[in-house]
């Protein structure tokens, strides 16, 4: 990655300098940089169209009374992730190195006025690491703690794990390969979320008497279109990546992306049908994406048949992964972010160390770079466990990060916005029966009107309580 910022940087050079005469055109070395930019930024809109694709498989995903919640966090986690990253993300991440840990300039892109293009293209792929934790909290975190734990992220964990590998940090002076982020942004993004949600603990009804109760999300196919809608913006995301219009990687590049998603889809399918005799619907959606985080590290490295089996195992490997975090571990991870970012992440980033075709072990290279790949994936690990645990414990020292209960049952949507998603006629809501899955309780709603109507006074009037009512 510091080779491809050298070039871009240079390109950016001959096209801010005059580098033609008035009676010829421009040159070539200014064409191809103008190439070069124009394709990053062309890639950036595709990164950042992603965010549509967060948001929707989101939503589907989780209830409809959270719905309007996570769209508002996807919106406010692509905001916040570019402020923070232009004011202090991109110097930590890719000033002047301090030992390998952490940049030291380029603060507001001081002194890097020049690489304003290759800033954009990075600010959308913070947004993309911090994002992934959305899903994983969905229903039941508070908006202030979330949007909290995204300035942190965003502003200095995610970009001191990218100094270590795209900087110049210490991992790469080892050697380690992440070419688009296997490691740097989804296995981030998915430590991140697994300390978030062990301290936030399940939802409601989620589990009981030791059993794993579904709690189904309630609209697949908008779902189903965020998948498809992700699986569009990652040929930006790892095609970018190349940071140049090379007309032999960028091909490569884009087909091992699309060969490994398409085989993360069959892997998941078909190993569910093996396993719960039928295809099932939302984990052959998550092996697409599976199957694009797997392939996400050694997508230029990789051969177009190594591919596909990165993507086949990494379809499989969703599975069991999803099975294992929701029953063994009970981590209550709404839309499966976790195992799709975390341990997808985690297989793609060993992947290049068996599957390179230059240095990988079944090309004839050892065990050398599989070995820093694995000291890589520790290290990213400690860091970002360690430094989010202590966050969260701190700021839970302080204030709750979760809702309330009767918030949590009443949804998101109204309790943190004053408005839902979906409009409806009636409300269902059963007091006897907490783990309702309605849209919204009529109690609180009934109170909080009480409490605006009374706004000023000494004593509110306290409302009657509402009748339970049935549609």
């Amino acid at each position: 990655m510091k080779k491809k910022v050298g070039s871009l940087l240079t390109g950016s050079l001959l096209l801010a300098s005059p580098v033609y005469a008035e009676t010829s055109g421009p040159s070539i070395e200014s064409l191809s940089a103008s190439m070069d930019m124009v394709w990053i930024m062309v890639a950036a809109f595709l990164v950042f169209f992603m965010h549509a694709g967060f948001a929707m498989v989101e939503a589907g995903f989780t209830r409809s009374k959270n719905a309007l919640n996570i769209l508002m966090k996807n919106f406010l986690t692509m905001s916040i992730a570019s402020i923070l990253y232009f004011l202090v993300g991109y110097a930590f991440m890719f000033g002047s190195s301090a030992g390998g840990f952490i940049g030291t300039d380029g603060f507001m892109l001081t002194g890097y006025e020049d690489q304003v293009g290759f800033f954009a293209f990075q600010a959308v792929f913070a947004a993309t690491c911090a994002t992934i934790i959305s899903g994983a909290v969905a229903e039941r975190m508070k908006l202030g703690a979330y949007i909290l734990l995204t300035v942190l992220m965003t502003g200095f964990i995610y970009p001191v794990v990218g100094h270590w590998i795209w900087g110049s940090g210490w991992l790469a002076s080892l050697g380690f390969t992440d070419f688009a982020g296997s490691t740097v942004v989804h296995l981030t993004g998915a430590l991140g979320a697994v300390v978030a949600v062990a301290v936030l603990g399940s939802r409601i009804g989620k589990y009981s008497k030791g059993k794993a109760n579904v709690i189904p999300g309630h609209n697949i196919p908008i779902g189903a279109l965020g998948v498809f809608i992700l699986w569009f913006g990652w040929f930006g995301f790892n095609g970018g990546s190349t940071l140049a219009a090379d007309p032999s990687l960028i091909p490569h590049v884009v087909s091992t992306t699309l060969l490994a998603a398409s085989a993360g889809v069959i892997g998941s399918a078909l190993y569910s049908y093996m396993k719960y005799q039928r295809v099932d619907a939302s984990l052959t959606l998550n092996g697409a994406l599976g199957g694009l985080v797997g392939i996400t590290a050694g997508t230029a490295a990789v051969s177009l048949g190594g591919a596909i089996i990165i993507g086949i195992i990494a379809g499989v490997i969703l599975v069991e992964a999803v099975t294992l975090i929701d029953q063994r571990f009970k981590l209550d991870d709404p839309v499966g972010a976790i195992a799709v970012h975390g341990i997808c992440g985690v297989w793609g980033t060993l992947a290049v160390g068996l599957f390179a075709m230059e240095g990988g072990l079944f090309y004839g290279g050892g065990v050398s770079l599989l070995g820093v790949q694995a000291v890589g994936i520790a290290a990213v690990m400690v860091w970002t466990m360690g430094s989010v645990g202590l966050s969260l414990f701190i700021v839970t020292r302080v204030t709750s990060i979760r809702v309330s209960r009767e918030e949590e049952i009443s949804g998101l949507d109204f309790t943190e916005h004053g408005s839902r998603a979906y409009e409806s006629s009636g409300s269902i809501f059963n007091e006897n029966n907490p783990e309702d899955n309605g849209e919204f309780g009529v109690g609180l709603l009934e109170r909080l009107n009480e409490v605006s109507k009374n706004k000023g006074k000494n004593k509110p009037k306290t409302p009657t309580k509402p009748k339970t009512e049935v549609n």
